[in-house]
């Protein structure tokens, strides 16, 4: 074994000494093991926020999209400002709502905001499915990174399970507190690995940042600005429309508001975390500097960009570095991931066939449904599939399909039952897997629509669908299911 390969194995070890020392002093009940007890400071809602945006999608993802689609790549950039901006007036009233009835998961807060036991079940099973390719992107991050920065002492496949055992253990062992702890290491040496990266390699390979877009520009002139068609304006308003408004709907980040001691974290937040999403731009500045280093990636090796251009220019020792920050960036979030999935799996479809079940089975249930989850995504992840950003994107379009029914009761006078929730959800989420699976597009289903219809992003059609579909069922069954009155802020319809 090489000395990469040692240094990449570090955070494995450094996770589960974590894990141990999180775990001590606290008796881990359920609300312990998810939500942290409900009483994380701002700091530490801050590091958890930030270590599920920083995930293998920030490390490979973002500079292998910028390598593959040029000036495509910015919506990254623009979308995580836009959602932290959001944050600042959307996640205090869903704090509010989560503590008012005792919370842990996300389809507790529509059952509850709703009083619609289905369409928290409903919720869970989007979740769930919203979460599958989320967790596979962070495996097959995670075997890129490691077979790759070890110089193939250890393979893609060994990696993953490696990994993934690591991030089970470490899970069962202390929940969110290890996850929380963690964060905190891996956010540090992803900042300072990232934008070291993004700063030396244009200046090392081409002399400068600005000297490496002249040459790329002179090279494959129209790349860094936005096809036509295709990756044009529209898709990339419409990306980011979607991406923005599906950030907090995640599973995971939802349950991440939940370990917050006030509301104010939210707002202290929302104030820091733009700026702290520039690391996403130094991440694609370095697939930047790799277009013309590394010519001939396609497909889904465009996620490698950074790292053979890493494998060009730095010795082994430092590629270990960069491994390991890696790692970090599947571990951490792949770990929030695992806890929320399961805490749901244990409360939202668990305790409804057995309502006898006391906290202490449900930990139990969480416990076990970690290990069963992470061989799902892996059996996924060995099986191969799209590019990180493709997988990302996908999700992106199922998750979001819950923010109308959100929204809906969160601002202003709702407009919509739990009936007309439940449908619009189903008909989005529908639409966006039958265009997964089917491989149709806005150009198959929709033929004579105009031209600009074709360049939307699919989840924002099948957005647009799902909210003319909960509005007219709610409207249709208006006095057969009562619309939400009861909001935890005063702008509630009363």
């Amino acid at each position: 074994m090489n000395l990469a390969a040692v240094v990449i194995l570090l955070p494995l070890a450094l996770s589960i000494g974590i894990a141990l020392h999180a775990r001590r002093g606290v008796k881990m009940d359920l609300a312990q093991w998810s939500v942290g007890g409900r009483g994380f400071s701002a700091l530490l809602v801050f590091v958890l926020m930030a270590g599920e945006l920083y995930t293998t999608f920030t490390f490979l993802g973002a500079s292998g999209y910028a390598y593959g689609h040029g000036g495509a790549a910015l919506y990254i950039l623009v979308y995580t400002c836009l959602a932290f901006v959001m944050s600042y007036w959307l996640l205090p009233p869903i704090w509010r709502l989560a503590r008012r009835h005792g919370a842990m998961t996300q389809p507790e807060v529509f059952a509850k905001a709703y009083d619609s036991p289905a369409l928290g079940l409903l919720v869970a099973a989007v979740a769930l499915l919203a979460l599958v390719p989320y967790l596979v992107v962070q495996m097959k991050g995670l075997g890129l990174i490691v077979e790759l920065t070890s110089y193939g002492a250890l393979s893609p496949d060994a990696a993953v399970w490696l990994g993934a055992s690591a991030m089970t253990v470490y899970v069962m062992l202390s929940g969110i507190h290890g996850s929380a702890l963690t964060a905190v290491v891996k956010d540090v040496l992803v900042l300072a690995v990232c934008v070291f990266l993004g700063l030396y390699l244009p200046i090392h390979h081409h002399g400068g940042i600005g000297a490496m877009f002249e040459r790329i520009e002179a090279a494959r002139p129209g790349f860094l600005a936005l096809a036509e068609p295709g990756r044009n304006g529209t898709w990339f308003l419409s990306t980011v429309a979607l991406s923005a408004l599906g950030m907090y709907l995640w599973p995971h980040a939802f349950s991440a508001v939940f370990t917050a001691r006030t509301e104010r974290s939210f707002r202290k937040n929302a104030v820091v975390m733009p700026l702290y999403a520039l690391v996403m731009l130094f991440a694609m500045l370095a697939g930047y500097a790799a277009v013309l280093k590394v010519p001939g990636l396609t497909g889904g090796q465009i996620d490698l960009a950074l790292l053979k251009l890493s494998l060009q220019t730095f010795d082994p020792w430092f590629v270990g570095v960069i491994g390991a920050a890696g790692m970090l960036t599947a571990l951490v979030p792949g770990s929030i991931m695992l806890i929320s999935a399961s805490t749901l799996l244990a409360r939202n479809l668990y305790r409804p066939l057995h309502p006898d079940a006391d906290d202490a089975r449900l930990v139990r249930v969480s416990r076990l449904g970690a290990p069963l989850l992470t061989l799902v995504a892996v059996l996924l992840t060995l099986k191969g599939g799209s590019s990180i950003v493709a997988l990302l994107l996908m999700g992106f379009g199922i998750v979001t399909q819950l923010a109308p029914a959100l929204l809906c009761v969160l601002i202003g006078r709702p407009r919509a039952n739990h009936l007309g929730a439940m449908a619009g959800i189903v008909v989005g989420v529908g639409f966006v897997a039958a265009t997964v699976v089917t491989g149709a597009t806005t150009r198959t289903l929709l033929p004579m629509a105009p031209a600009w219809v074709h360049d939307l992003n699919i989840g924002l059609v099948g957005l647009a669908l799902n909210t003319a579909v909960l509005l007219i069922v709610s409207r249709l069954t208006w006095r057969a299911a009562p619309i939400p009155r009861a909001l935890p802020h005063r702008s509630a319809c009363r």
